[in-house]
């Protein structure tokens, strides 16, 4: 069974909506308010029967005409009364629901961009999106009416009944033997509509997922003449949630046919009864009058219960479902998050020199063994530090201290401790059959400060997996990445991301304007045109309105070069301190790809780069060049030095290695 399509917990409905409270709790006064309005209005319904059987057995018995016309009075106003309490209950409720769907739409979007990459791998965007309009529209409506006239329609059952028994008990009694049957019958109902209606939730997710394919993917299907398949698809999906609502439908009639006839039988035993107990005197012709009238108007609060109870069921189904998308886990904060601020410099007065090496983050004592293409850190440099922070406690005053920690920081730099290291770095997909290979299996990697590196595997090797971890868009299982020194499972997300810049292999653009979207990558108005003449993305200057043209949804009206140097110039705006680039060149021409690796050289004279390449002349940006294979890092060095050292290298820059698979589709 699918992630979300997940069968629902074992719990009531009721268990369910009372997670909407922290939801409805600042509406709640304007809530109860409008459950109070409507509880009168309708209580002033049961007046009107009080009315009439006034009227029977006083003005129509005594042949008064002014009485009756005074009577009409009252129910006129009675009527009119009822009408504005409704109209003002819904006056009450309306604005206030609306903002709470907004917040909790809202809520949900921001919850969505900040779950881990693995969730979306997972989950599909229609489900998403039908969580976020049709779930969260569901339970506004069940908030305005459903919620109220549960209550409502409740007291207006008692109070309907308690007149009823006061007027005349025994037809009273007549009236009260449906409950049982009712009782059972909506307990039997409750248990099968949830059912029905989460899977009919569940199938409207799968229909958005396949209508916003169709949409973003309308080119391929005009292209290749699939829109008849993609109408069958259609088609069958669709078929499959019109059999859901009808079975929906029909449940929901059977239990409103029933809840209809039962009541009408017992009126109809009621009226029976009455009749004769008013021609053998025993009852009066006004209270048999008010008695019917009485139960009538209690016709609707029971007929409305199977109505009421489908709506609080499909409420409570959704509710489960906004609240799956909300109870996935985010992104953790980052252990500098976890930590929180500084803490005073009194505080360190219990820390040891000893301990201060041991504090999470600092490097362990002594050397460590250079990996490919890395060198020794710093030998004693936990000691350096633990030193530094002896001479804070002991009173050596704050510059002394930043003198000792710069210097380990230029002894780090110099040895090979900054730039991008990684350090055993091991990964498998969430989403991995138990026990197969990992798509990384201890990645050891240095990029020096201001270098620019190059990788090199074949398809499906792991390289668009190997520079997502530099963001962490993943998190490695077991080894770290660190960056100038600091690891940055240690850092918070925001403050990577802010160091990290990256350009994906397929460049993805949003509907908003060429500025906006290069913007995205940090930087100011100032450095637009800069970013802009690096990616050689001189064709904006050419649209109707320059960068702030419009370039539509996925930025599909664009060319795939042309998107892909916006995507270029958004990486490289922020003057970033790390650049990761995945194959960033692969849908320009041979012209504009030479003018692009001329600006890029610029670019990366300032920065520290890792580069996914798959042709020479990418791979000419580099200084080093590493080959990933069988989830290793395998060769370091020069181009010239792998060509003649590295048969695959060889292989793999001669072209053959186009159609390489290393490690099939769990490369990724």
């Amino acid at each position: 069974m699918s992630e979300t399509h997940a069968a629902p917990k074992d719990q009531s409905a009721t268990r369910s909506l009372l997670r909407l409270w922290p939801y409805v709790r600042p509406i709640r006064t304007r809530l109860f308010s409008a459950a109070f309005v409507a509880v009168v209005a309708s209580c002033l319904g049961l007046v009107i029967p009080l009315v009439l059987k006034w009227i029977v057995d006083g003005p129509v018995a005594e042949h008064d005409p002014g009485g009756v016309w005074l009577g009409a009075l009252y129910l006129l106003l009675l009527g009119l009364a009822e009408a504005a309490l409704f109209g003002f209950r819904r006056w009450l409720v309306a604005r206030p629901l609306a903002r709470v769907e907004a917040e909790m739409r809202a809520d949900l979007y921001r919850h969505v961009q900040r779950l881990p990459v693995s969730f979306h791998d997972r989950w599909a965007s229609g489900q998403l999106l039908s969580r976020g309009t049709t779930d969260l529209m569901l339970l506004r409506m069940f908030l305005a009416f459903p919620l109220t006239f549960l209550l409502v329609n409740s007291v207006t059952i008692l109070a309907g009944f308690a007149i009823l028994l006061s007027q005349q008990w025994s037809l009273g009694l007549v009236l009260l033997v449906p409950v049982i049957p009712l009782v059972i019958l909506c307990s039997l109902f409750e248990t099968r509509y949830s059912l029905v209606a989460r899977q009919a939730q569940d199938q409207v997710g799968d229909l958005t997922t396949v209508v916003e394919e169709s949409v973003l993917g309308i080119r391929i299907i005009k292209g290749f003449g699939q829109h008849r398949s993609q109408a069958l698809a259609f088609r069958e999906l669709s078929g499959r949630l019109r059999g859901t609502e009808l079975a929906k439908a029909r449940l929901l009639a059977g239990l409103w046919g029933l809840i209809t006839a039962i009541p009408e039988l017992a009126i109809g035993a009621a009226l029976v009864l009455g009749t004769v107990q008013v021609a053998d005197g025993d009852l009066s012709a006004g209270t048999l009058v008010a008695f019917l009238s009485t139960a009538l108007a209690l016709r609707w609060p029971v007929e409305s219960i199977g109505f009421l109870l489908a709506m609080s069921q499909e409420s409570a189904t959704a509710t489960v479902r906004f609240f799956e998308a909300m109870d996935a886990e985010e992104e953790g904060a980052g252990f500098s998050g976890l930590l929180g601020s500084a803490p005073d410099p009194g505080s360190l007065g219990s820390v040891s020199a000893s301990s201060a090496g041991r504090v999470p983050g600092a490097l362990p004592p002594g050397p460590r063994s250079s990996n490919a293409g890395g060198a020794e850190l710093v030998p004693g440099s936990a000691e350096l530090v633990a030193h530094a922070a002896e001479l804070l406690v002991g009173g050596g005053g704050m510059s002394r201290c930043r003198d000792e920690v710069a210097s380990v920081g230029e002894g780090l730099t110099e040895f090979g401790g900054g730039g991008i290291r990684f350090e055993g770095v091991v990964f498998r997909y969430p989403d991995a059959a138990d026990g197969s290979a990992p798509v990384l299996a201890g990645i050891d990697l240095h990029i020096r400060p201001g270098e620019t590196m190059a990788l090199v595997g074949g398809t499906g090797s792991g390289k668009t997996t190997l520079t997502a971890l530099v963001p962490r868009l993943h998190e490695v299982g077991a080894g770290r990445i660190t960056l100038d020194g600091e690891d940055i499972a240690r850092m918070s997300r925001e403050r990577l991301r802010g160091l990290v810049a990256v350009a994906f292999e397929e460049p993805t653009l949003f509907s908003a304007t060429v500025g906006e979207n290069v913007l995205m990558g940090g930087g100011g108005p100032q450095d637009l045109e800069r970013a802009l003449d690096i990616a050689q993305a001189d064709f904006v200057r050419r649209l109707p309105q320059g960068v702030d043209t419009q370039v539509g949804e996925q930025g599909l009206s664009l060319s795939g070069g042309q998107r892909q140097r916006l995507a270029l110039a958004r990486a490289v705006v922020g003057r970033p301190r790390f650049l990761i680039l995945d194959d960033p060149l692969s849908a320009l021409d041979v012209h504009t790809e030479a003018l692009v690796e001329a600006a890029l050289r610029r670019v990366l004279q300032d920065t520290t780069a890792l580069v996914v390449a798959h042709r020479p002349s990418t791979v000419m940006l580099a200084d080093r060049v590493a080959l990933l294979s069988g989830g290793r890092i395998t060769a370091v060095g020069t181009h010239q030095e792998l060509l003649r050292d590295s048969a695959e290298y060889a292989w793999l820059m001669s072209g053959a290695g186009e159609h390489h698979d290393d490690e099939g589709k769990d490369g990724r």
